[in-house]
């Protein structure tokens, strides 16, 4: 049974929304009802985790190296001429 909501939303967000519904093929109240199910959906799945992945969570050990430090290093080593 399908049941009608108000929603109160920027008219701008709304002229956007509609515009991609449309381009996607569907419109603005099936996008929302598909938002709404995915996240109630999602929030009331739980992931089981199998054996294997159990058994290597936490195998790697990280150092605390400056990742931002090693990557600029590593992004201008590539692009040098």
């Amino acid at each position: 049974m399908n049941t009608k909501i108000t929603l109160e939303l920027e008219s701008e967000l709304i002229v956007r929304a509609k515009e991609y519904a449309k381009k996607n093929k569907t419109n603005l109240s099936g996008m929302i009802e598909n938002y709404l199910r995915f996240i109630v959906d999602s929030s009331e799945e739980s992931i089981d985790l199998t054996p294997l992945v159990k058994s290597l969570s936490g195998v790697i050990k990280l150092d605390d190296s400056d990742y931002r430090k090693e990557l600029t290093y590593f992004l201008s080593e590539k692009h040098k001429r």
